[in-house]
């Protein structure tokens, strides 16, 4: 069922002068003042970033200094810097059958896909996995499903009475009633912005257009959350995959997530000087602090100590798999690693 924005919202600045409003000896921002040890700032923004540059922040664990950072980051950021670009996006056309958009379900492991009619210039909204279960449910038992969270009534129907084999999953998806309405919003949005948008609208995905009219790119609310929190993996992310493998054809393989410490164990390289303070704990995190940026996929990094990372898979948010190539000749120091690139 589309749902519909009646609600009038509140702006980022409205919300922040609310909060300026209730900051009481109580309240949040006197804690954070209490654990910097800081007087009362002219800009609470500008003194927290300080603390986190300076040392101040000794009071914080390592997860809240990383997470404080990640949010202060998320506050400047415009959804043109978060979303996925047009080519990576899963999108379908509204004309092909219902047995297209189940597989196109299994091999994306998404939970919505945007609809559109020939190309992606012309979206028609987007379908919920949940919407298409329940789909199928009412057509195998022939009788409309009802949810059990809205309707305490509701009654499991029998189970002799669901068969699959009776639907007809040639459909075309645009003749069936599960479509939901998508957000469109400016590349030149604030995050902080969609994000609130997403949450009272209970819409979790967006499209970004361009002046034309154009598609540029696709967020949803996951995006967004991963921008403060970090990665997020659920249940069917594969968490038992090695983070080294050694492959007959392309030698070493690993993945992003890769603990430094480990792939140095496996080259007998240090890639990371003891005396070198750096926050990466991971090969993904080295990469980036080296480039100052996502690498892109079949982009070739070299580390002074003559290791070489080809990027194997990469989205425009992180990389994923790289191949390592040891350096050709033994390694009698180590280098300093090259300071990130200003922005």
């Amino acid at each position: 069922m589309a749902m519909t924005d009646n609600t009038q919202h509140k702006t980022v600045s409205d919300t922040l002068d609310d909060d300026s409003r209730s900051f009481g000896p109580h309240g949040w921002l006197q804690t954070v003042r209490a654990k910097l040890g800081l007087v009362v700032p002219q800009n609470v923004r500008d003194a927290l970033e300080g603390a986190l540059k300076t040392g101040t922040s000794a009071n914080f664990t390592d997860a809240e200094r990383k997470m404080l950072e990640r949010l202060l980051r998320f506050g400047s950021s415009r959804v043109a810097s978060l979303m996925i670009p047009r080519a990576d996006i899963t999108a379908l056309d509204e004309d092909e059958p219902i047995s297209e958009l189940l597989q196109t379900f299994n091999e994306a492991g998404v939970s919505r896909i945007p609809l559109f009619r020939e190309t992606l210039d012309d979206p028609r909204g987007m379908i919920h996995i949940k919407d298409v279960l329940r789909w199928l449910m009412a057509e195998a038992t022939g009788q409309p499903v009802k949810n059990a969270k809205t309707d305490p009534d509701a009654e499991k129907p029998a189970a002799n009475l669901f068969d699959l084999r009776s639907v007809d999953l040639s459909r075309p998806i645009t003749t069936v009633k599960i479509r939901r309405q998508i957000l469109y919003v400016p590349p030149s949005m604030p995050a902080v912005d969609l994000l609130i948008r997403m949450q009272s609208t209970r819409i979790h995905m967006a499209l970004v257009v361009d002046e034309y009219g154009g598609t540029d790119g696709l967020v949803t609310i996951e995006d967004l959350i991963e921008q403060v929190v970090g990665n997020i993996e659920d249940e069917h992310d594969d968490d038992e995959e090695t983070n080294i493998v050694v492959d007959p054809k392309l030698g070493i393989v690993a993945v992003a997530r890769t603990p430094i410490e480990e792939l140095e164990k496996h080259l007998g390289v240090k890639l990371v000087p003891d005396d070198e303070e750096t926050e990466v704990d991971t090969i993904g995190g080295l990469i980036f602090s080296m480039l100052g940026r996502v690498p892109a996929r079949g982009e070739l990094i070299r580390h002074p100590t003559g290791v070489e990372f080809e990027v194997l898979d990469a989205d425009p948010r992180r990389v994923k798999k790289l191949k390592v190539h040891p350096p050709r000749a033994p390694v009698t120091n180590t280098k300093s690693l090259p300071e990130t690139p200003k922005a």
